[in-house]
């Protein structure tokens, strides 16, 4: 029963079990998601070209031929080289000396060691560096999480890989269809990380409609069964989830971080520019209060404020710098005040979809 009410387009296209897909940063989460009957997908955003190529390779050693991918940021307008000097030139002052003021204020250590944001500058060379290794690779799904360059569609299509584009809005996916992507994520306002203006329930159904025959997942609070159930009803054929991983066991969080997830709300979230200088929703803190208030500088756009902020955020993620400490989640956080492993929670994802859509079709049946 549960392989029937569960079989939809995109486990007939992709060879999975569930329509379920799991984003993660976390190699161990994609690998158990992949295993437990999903399709993860590996956050390789910040990842240069080599680690992306390692991670991709013992994705695949351990899953076999069961379908898995990988997600890349690639918006419009970034700098053509992956040239560190040429974009600190360009920060204001301004900027700097209130960085500078966030050190010394919250007393985070000056370690001199590049953050996970400033490692390399998000640029169109890194971006065609790091899409030739997801081509080299075998991972058979390659995701756009901004940003669906028609050239970047087409050589990953000619390659054989299957191409998803998130959508936060309709004339994004209108975009994403023109390029030639095979699948898209419509993400709703309670997403996790980049997310944009239109809440989920309002966004999937337009964007199905405007799709037509290409196969459409919800992604933004889906949280539960009933949210995956609830998006097959509006039209979606599967779900994109990323926050549920986070409290995983496999997610291997640092403790003050897992504390807070499990502690957090979903009015403890908060859509701010001062991760990446986009969107972005996640726990709020010191950290978005600080970039929020007034006569304080306001985010840079991408890349610049990644180079101006990366150096400081790794270091509050590497010393705990309470205060400060935050993380990329959706509004869905709710859900989950208590650690499982990914294969857990996988489970409990389908008993419950099975069960509200077992429910749905009784209904129907009676009336």
């Amino acid at each position: 029963m549960t392989q029937s009410l569960l079989n939809t387009q995109i486990t007939k296209m992709l060879g999975s079990r569930y329509p379920i897909f799991g984003f993660a940063h976390e190699i161990n989460v994609v690998v158990e998601v992949t295993l437990a009957g999903g399709i993860g997908v590996f956050g390789g955003t910040r990842n240069t070209p080599e680690e992306i190529t390692e991670a991709l390779a013992e994705i695949s050693s351990r899953v076999g031929d069961l379908p898995f991918g990988i997600d890349l940021v690639l918006p419009k307008n970034m700098p053509e080289k992956n040239n560190r000097e040429d974009i600190e030139a360009q920060l204001p002052d301004a900027h700097r000396d209130f960085v500078d003021h966030l050190y010394e204020k919250y007393g985070v250590p000056r370690d001199n060691v590049p953050g996970g944001r400033s490692r390399f500058v998000r640029s169109e060379e890194t971006a065609r560096n790091q899409l030739d290794a997801v081509l080299r690779s075998d991972a058979k799904i390659f995701a756009m999480g901004v940003g669906s360059p028609p050239e970047m569609v087409g050589a990953a299509k000619e390659h054989g890989k299957f191409v998803v584009s998130l959508v936060g809005a309709p004339r994004h996916a209108q975009h994403a269809l023109d390029a030639g992507a095979d699948m898209i994520v419509a993400q709703g306002y309670d997403a996790g990380a980049h997310t944009g203006e239109i809440g989920t329930f309002s966004l999937v159904p337009q964007v199905v409609d405007l799709a037509g025959d290409i196969p459409v997942l919800a992604a933004g609070g889906v949280a539960t069964g009933r949210h995956i159930a609830a998006a097959l009803a509006l039209g979606a054929k599967g779900v994109w989830m990323g926050t549920p991983w986070l409290t995983t066991k496999e997610h291997n969080m640092s403790p003050k971080l897992l504390e807070q997830l499990l502690n957090a709300g979903s009015n403890d979230t908060v859509r701010s520019r001062s991760d990446s200088g986009k969107t972005l929703r996640m726990i709020k803190s010191a950290w978005s209060e600080e970039w929020e208030t007034e006569g304080n500088p306001k985010p840079l756009q991408m890349p610049y404020h990644d180079i101006l902020i990366g150096d400081l955020l790794g270091s509050i993620n590497r010393h705990e710098v309470e205060p400060l400490l935050h993380q990329p989640a959706g509004q869905g956080i709710a859900f989950f005040n208590e650690v499982k492993s990914v294969r857990e929670t996988m489970e409990r994802f389908v008993m419950e979809a099975t069960a509200v859509l077992q429910g749905s079709n009784q209904n129907e049946t009676r009336y």
